[in-house]
């Protein structure tokens, strides 16, 4: 998916047509009103009061019409410099625009004008509106004013523009894919998951669902052992005091979820490092006995707003696949590098190729700045001895750390955030951690945090989609469906085949529903079954099984043992 944000191009592109619109807007709505209108991750929108007036799917073909007009007229977009009290008066009548000038400081203030329309903003843009005829207006909602509840809520209207007809057409057939691929609509299908009004951005597990997501925790779970983490779980809710000491309770109280307990506040836990810190405290450690690596699967809250909740991609309930690891600061570049080649394994599974930035110190930090110097320091170089490439995400760090952030890429070349790895110089200091180097000194020892999923819920989300449902042999929820042709004649052999195959772990359905033959083969086809088993006279009286995959027409009979080992060996190869 192309970058509207960080494309300089797209991005100027993008910013010019989101004025094309307000003025289409204006025109045919004379008593607008307009509050921002920036370039975001899937190309702009703009915030707009319409009054009384609510946009309808209509009124989107009446505006793109406006500005088709507006783009045809070829208007030359020019840039001004005015002082405070000159944008001021120019907007007088604007209240969202007086509301962004008080906040400007004292000097010349830039404006935009094409035609009959003019717009506060910083720029740079197009030279002629001609530029932005390559668009399409995508979707419509409301939006609190400045992202407050409390504030009234302004009609946003989405949109893209391409220097090209052919990108924005590829653009769309790419967003059309991406509908087909909808987690929340293939998880219904599917029957993996499901969403209720009696928990908000807690998700459901349903039986389906529950075996992808176990694979997952399985394949983790092996990873991590063999990789030297011993797997801990830390309790869901801790005391005031843990989260005071840990800096959490002032830089996440709005984000947390807070109870009383016999007088004294408990929070449930937004995070699982400060579980993994005092599992360390409970033992005594040597410098030679680092690194200590934590694994958790670890089930965190988080007091997301409902507008924000989206599938399993937002939610307030999640599972971090959390890893804690405290070392010396000798050791970081190597843990790193070896925390790097785990990444690369896993992605790799799942064909996710992945970018890489580095995150730096942000403006609400704890600790010293040259400790915050030295961190980055460590985290790049420990990065690029490794052969990887970073690009610098400038303050984006956590309050207690610099990070590495991995961004996916799947198969319609969108990007995700995942994984992540956190160099933190703070937290282990804050509670007095502590190991015995080689002279018999206490010293504090360095903790990298990282996740790889990044949230499990949101994986699989990701994985939904980038597999559009039909996954993996050995990931999918159902591997093989047993059809038996008439349950007269092939109902008892093909439920020996069922125990079969279960006996050796491979998960196995039979229908047996009295219904058509053809019916039940394309219900397994729509339920993306990797394998599904026909088994009829010849079938029964060989002893063999006639598969045909997912997707496909040809089919193949094999004996049932031929088939059992090479389901097992799919498995165990983890192919696509």
């Amino acid at each position: 998916m192309r970058d509207f944000k960080n494309e300089e191009v797209l991005n100027t592109l993008n910013h010019s047509c989101a004025h094309v619109l307000a003025q289409a807007v204006k025109h045919l709505y004379p008593d607008a009103k307009f509050w921002v209108g920036p370039v975001v991750s899937e190309g702009f929108y703009y915030d707009i009061d319409l009054g009384n007036d609510v946009i309808k799917d209509e009124d989107i073909i009446k505006i793109e019409k406006e500005m088709k007009k507006i783009c045809k007229d070829g208007k030359r977009i020019i840039k001004e410099e005015i002082s405070k009290t000159e944008a001021l008066d120019m907007f007088k009548d604007d209240p969202y625009k007086l509301d962004l000038i008080s906040g400007l400081e004292d000097g010349n203030i830039t404006c935009y004008r094409q035609g009959d329309f003019v717009d506060l903003c910083r720029g740079p843009h197009v030279e002629t509106v001609k530029k932005c005829k390559n668009f399409k207006l995508l979707k419509h909602s409301g939006a609190y004013w400045k992202g407050d509840k409390n504030n009234k809520v302004l009609q946003r209207i989405y949109g893209v523009c391409f220097p090209t007809a052919e990108e924005l057409e590829e653009h769309l057939t790419m967003l059309e894919e991406a509908k087909k691929r909808d987690h929340k609509k293939l998880g219904k299908e599917l029957e993996l998951f499901m969403l209720s009004d009696f928990g908000q951005g807690l998700p459901f597990f349903l039986p389906k669902g529950y075996a992808l997501r176990r694979t997952l925790e399985d394949f983790w779970l092996d990873l991590h052992k063999k990789n030297g983490y011993q797997v801990i779980d830390t309790p869901i809710m801790l005391s005031r005091e843990l989260w005071e000491t840990s800096g959490h309770w002032d830089h996440y109280k709005e984000d947390m979820f807070t109870t009383n307990i016999e007088e004294s506040e408990y929070a449930i836990k937004p995070m699982n490092c400060p579980g993994a810190i005092l599992v360390y405290k409970n033992g005594l450690y040597s410098y030679k006995d680092l690194p200590l690596r934590y694994a958790e699967l670890g089930h965190v809250h988080r007091a997301e707003a409902s507008g924000a909740l989206n599938g399993l991609f937002r939610v307030r309930g999640f599972t971090q696949d959390d890893a804690h690891t405290l070392l010396r600061t000798d050791q970081i570049k190597e843990e790193v590098g070896n925390i790097l080649k785990l990444y690369d394994e896993v992605y790799s599974i799942f064909g996710l190729d992945y970018k890489i930035e580095l995150s730096t110190r942000p403006d609400d930090f704890i600790g010293e700045v040259e400790v915050w110097n030295d961190a980055e320091k460590a985290l790049e170089e420990a990065c690029l001895a490794t052969g990887h490439e970073l690009k610098i995400n400038p303050g984006d760090g956590a309050f207690y750390g610099p990070k590495l952030d991995f961004k996916l890429t799947d198969c319609l070349s969108r990007v995700w955030q995942c994984g992540t790895i956190q160099l933190d110089m703070q937290l282990p200091g804050r509670f007095e951690c502590t190991y015995v180097d080689a002279s018999g000194a206490k010293v504090t020892p360095v903790m990298i945090h990282r996740a790889c999923f990044g949230s499990l819920e949101r994986f699989m989300g990701i994985l939904i989609e980038h597999y559009a449902g039909a996954f993996p042999l050995w990931l999918a929820p159902t591997q093989v469906e047993v059809i038996p042709v008439k349950n007269e004649y092939h109902l008892e052999y093909s439920k020996k085949v069922f125990q079969l195959l279960e006996e050796k772990g491979i998960r196995v359905e039979l229908d047996d529903r009295e219904e058509k033959l053809g019916y039940r083969i394309r219900e397994a086809q729509m339920k993306k079954i990797p394998y599904q088993l026909v088994l009829g006279d010849k079938e029964r009286d060989n002893q063999t099984v006639t598969y045909r995959q997912y997707g496909e027409q040809k089919q193949t009979t094999v004996s049932l043992n031929e088939f059992i080992e090479m389901v097992l060996k799919q498995i165990q190869e983890k192919s696509h």
